[in-house]
């Protein structure tokens, strides 16, 4: 288990994604000539979007409810929310002022005051039952000690899993495109077109991902079996389906479903199954190969046929941009992050990964004559 409590690794994790959220795209800063705070003092907007409303309300409710559950315990209730009920609107107050010299962001004082709430709503659950989530004797520590390895890092495995889900949720990509260097860097991909090299591309990226990031979740658990990597692909096109419905095509939301990615999954699926009966060890070497395999495979496709033929995403309402924004980053970087830990992994905590041992035999003791 890591020196720093699980709530406090996901507060600095959702700290992370908020910022990149609200600076997005990062680009373009200048000064307007305005007063810098010229927008805590605006009237009601024209034009406001309730649903924008909700998402900032939604953002914050994590911040503070893993910030709240981070402070010391023996602190008073109305101490935590308090301080973490400043530290969100300190924070948000920050944002909304380095958004005035973004050319695409619109500074406001109503999103201080939704993100505020949001805040405070968490903080309140956290305050309330962060201990019974997050304390040594929670439902996470709980959990943990039953399905999870007791190495350091763990935590962050869980944490890597947890983005995994949420770059899901990136509409215009493939189906577990993860890793796409090009995408991310604005560069043009450096194969054209073709259908068959696409299906074939497609079905050795799906499949190398399925294997990659089952073997990823083998790495964190203590069971054999493969349920656990079962569920974690079922959330993830759970994830896939709902973005694609919503940003891409509502009548349709298994249009993911490519002769490629169909292949992919059943071959990723097969190959997964069989690499359950290896030992730890190379359990772990496999799911890096299989990573790498995904990335190079990615890098390689053209831009997403199916999309440009059946439509385009829907990303120009409020606050779609900034999430479509995030969850493009996280998809990119992820492979090379979760890379990362299995490297990490395998250096400093190799015992952990040697080949669980089945049924012993009872050691004879030494008779005499």
């Amino acid at each position: 288990m890591s020196r720093f409590p699980f709530s406090c690794q996901l507060a600095l994790a959702w700290l992370a994604l908020l910022v990149y959220a609200c600076l997005h795209p990062m680009s373009g800063w200048q000064s307007s000539g305005l007063p810098v705070l010229d927008y805590l003092v605006a009237p009601w907007p024209k034009y406001f979007s309730v649903e924008d409303l909700i998402f900032n309300i939604l953002g914050y409710i994590p911040l503070g409810l893993t910030v709240a559950a981070t402070l010391p315990a023996n602190w008073r209730a109305r101490r935590r929310i308090v301080l973490t009920a400043i530290f969100a609107t300190l924070l948000s107050f920050a944002l909304e002022t380095l958004q005035v010299f973004l050319p695409t962001r619109v500074a406001s004082n109503i999103d201080i005051g939704s993100n505020s709430a949001g805040a405070l709503v968490g903080a309140l659950i956290g305050a309330k039952w962060g201990a019974a989530l997050f304390g040594p004797h929670g439902a996470f520590s709980r959990l943990h000690a039953r399905f999870l390895l007791n190495v350091p890092g763990s935590n962050l495995g869980v944490i890597l899993a947890i983005l995994w889900l949420f770059a899901q949720f990136t509409p215009d990509q493939l189906l577990f495109a993860d890793g796409d260097l090009l995408h991310l860097l604005g560069v043009s991909p450096p194969l054209p077109f073709q259908p068959d090299r696409q299906i074939v591309l497609e079905a050795a990226q799906t499949a190398c991902m399925v294997l990659g990031v089952g073997l990823f979740v083998r790495c964190l658990i203590r069971q054999q079996g493969p349920l656990i990597a079962v569920f974690m692909f079922l959330l993830g096109l759970g994830a896939r389906s709902l973005a694609t419905a919503v940003f891409f095509l509502p009548s349709a939301p298994l249009a993911w479903l490519t002769p490629g990615s169909g292949h992919g999954l059943i071959i990723g699926g097969a190959l997964l199954t069989l690499a359950f009966f290896l030992p730890r060890v190379v359990q772990h070497g496999c799911a890096g190969a299989s990573l790498l395999g995904a990335i190079v495979c990615i890098n390689l496709l053209p831009e997403n046929p199916y999309l440009l033929a059946s439509g385009h995403v829907i990303l120009d309402r409020g606050n779609l941009p900034n999430l479509y924004g995030l969850t493009n980053l996280v998809s990119g970087l992820w492979p090379f992050l979760a890379l990362a830990w299995l490297i990490t992994l395998g250096l400093r905590h190799g015992e952990a990964l040697e080949p669980q041992r089945g049924f012993q035999p009872r050691p004879r003791l030494p008779t005499s004559g």
